[in-house]
């Protein structure tokens, strides 16, 4: 084995979580290896669906044209009977939420990867290495060494590094290695996907269609221009590999393509998963931490199980920065856990939820959903509730500062409005912290708002940064890197005190094509 590779950060995994981690990393200019053990994007679709929320973190690594090229908004979510009579609409906004992105975007995974991929590989200090499969993780002074085996020349390596991230999926080796145990949140279903890619037009509404039954509750979806995905419920006894053709398939699908000769049908794939609720006790031991499916995993009902992922990423990685760069103190890379696992917990309770609401109880459910699902509609709170793409607020941590009653603002995301100029607030915020406030800066306080490196953002009287302020009850807010707002102020100048040093924001680096 040779001598070890030195690098500040390993990423293990370079899946949507890996990718989006190892990108952020190399935009702050942070030397990082990311090790797979495919040697390419994973070919198989599996996640379909991104949020508004989400969106922001893609448009934050520059991708936002490129995902709005091969994504589709969705009109939102149908709730059907078992004889597929709607019983509930909830529709959701296709232009653009206060996030700046359509509420709900269906996409194709491997589409989505070849992007993060073509991206991860411009970073200039991010050293993608596959067919790379981890065996080893030992942590000695303040450091990991991370040995893998080479399949594609067939050696033993390895790579000292600072910090190791774990973001290799539902079976996770780095989550073996700092012994964390899944929680099970009592979550446990086998369901039937099912891929088909046709240029026939099925002429269904143009959102998602949950089929309530309790005997066999079925989603389907339009994901692309031509391909569709269906999910069925599989009852005892049953396996993918009973529906291996669609010959077998044409009972299941015969409700979204009648009239469609099967000749018209192209089967993508059939594959069996089991919808499980899980969450990781720890998600970090010393300087490795867990991230995406190692730490979590989340039935499919609201669509966020790998923007889960993303959002982990999102969170940690300018803080291992700021840590790196040593202008934060080690000390808030606990704000990770603290923040991130409280708000995953609360999705995947959101998921069980609706999934229950949508297939539980029986034949005496189906009669209760029957009566109570068509007046959910009526009722404007739940309507709300269902059709809002917004997710709960970050806990207190060291980085999150206490909420002062229901409308407090600290925890939330800051909105991403357009401003005067045609760009968007997260355009303008870059990837330092900054403050939106609606009181002018002195030209005192701007400088030493330069001199902390922190951006500000002056939200004009009846613009909607002004609204989101006072509909806060205050004046200005402190904004992280990820878009959350640390704290909030009467005076903005208060709020340059609180504010670290983060000054790791350096231009993308991209390699040079030849």
């Amino acid at each position: 084995m040779t001598e070890p590779h030195r690098a500040s950060v390993v990423v293990v995994g370079a899946g949507p979580t890996g990718a989006t981690a190892g990108i952020l990393l190399g935009q702050y200019g942070i030397d990082t290896v990311v090790l797979d053990r495919w040697n390419g994007v994973y070919p198989q679709p599996r996640a379909v669906h991104m949020d508004d929320e989400v969106c922001r973190v893609v448009a934050r690594l520059g991708l936002a044209d490129r995902f709005a090229a091969i994504s589709r908004p969705a009109l939102g979510l149908q709730l059907r009977d078992r004889h597929h009579r709607v019983l509930a609409e909830f529709r959701r906004d296709t232009t653009t939420s206060a996030q700046g992105y359509p509420q709900a975007n269906m996409f194709d995974q491997p589409e989505l990867e070849a992007v993060l991929r073509d991206e991860l590989m411009r970073q200039r200090c991010v050293d993608v290495r596959g067919r790379a499969e981890v065996i080893a993780l030992e942590q000695v002074d303040g450091r990991v060494r991370v040995t893998y085996r080479d399949h594609a020349g067939d050696t033993m390596a390895s790579v000292d590094a600072d910090y190791v991230l774990g973001c290799d999926g539902a079976n996770s080796f780095v989550r073996s290695t700092i012994q964390a145990r899944m929680e099970d949140l009592h979550f446990d279903q086998r369901w039937l996907v099912v891929d088909v890619d046709t240029d026939a037009n099925l002429q269904q509404w143009e959102g998602v269609h949950q089929v309530c039954d309790p005997v066999r509750a079925a989603t389907y979806m339009r994901v692309g221009v031509t391909r569709y995905r269906w999910e069925f419920q599989l009852l005892d006894g049953e396996s993918a590999d009973q529906f291996s053709n669609l010959a077998v398939l044409q009972p299941l699908i015969a409700p979204w393509v009648r009239g469609i000769e099967t000749d018209r049908l192209r089967l993508i794939r059939v594959a069996q998963y089991t919808f499980r609720a899980q969450i990781a006790d720890r998600w970090r031991r010393g300087n490795v931490f867990i991230l995406g499916d190692a730490a979590h995993l989340t039935p499919p009902f609201i669509g966020q199980g790998m923007g889960a992922g993303l959002r982990d990423a999102h969170n940690l990685a300018w803080k291992l920065a700021g840590v790196l760069r040593g202008n934060l103190p080690s000390q808030v890379l606990d704000s990770y856990q603290a923040e991130r696992k409280p708000h995953a917990r609360a999705m995947i309770r959101l998921a069980l939820l609706i999934g229950r609401l949508m297939t539980g109880g029986g034949e005496l459910g189906d009669r209760l959903r029957g009566v109570a699902v068509p007046r959910l509609g009526l009722v404007p709170g739940v309507r709300r509730r269902i059709v809002d793409s917004s997710t709960p607020a970050l806990h207190r941590s060291a980085l999150v500062g206490r909420r002062r009653g229901p409308r407090s603002l600290t925890g939330t995301l800051c909105p991403n409005p357009a401003l005067p100029d045609g760009r968007r607030v997260d355009d303008v915020r870059g990837m330092g912290f900054s403050i939106v406030t609606a009181v002018p800066f002195t030209a005192d306080q701007q400088a030493l708002a330069d001199r902390r490196c922190v951006t500000v953002v002056f939200a004009a009287t009846g613009s909607d940064l002004a609204r989101w302020l006072r509909r806060g009850r205050t004046t200005a807010a402190l904004i992280r890197p990820d878009g959350t707002a640390m704290a909030t102020a009467r005076r903005p100048a208060d709020l340059l005190a609180q504010t670290p040093r983060l000054a790791v924001v350096v231009p993308m680096q991209r390699r040079i094509e030849p």
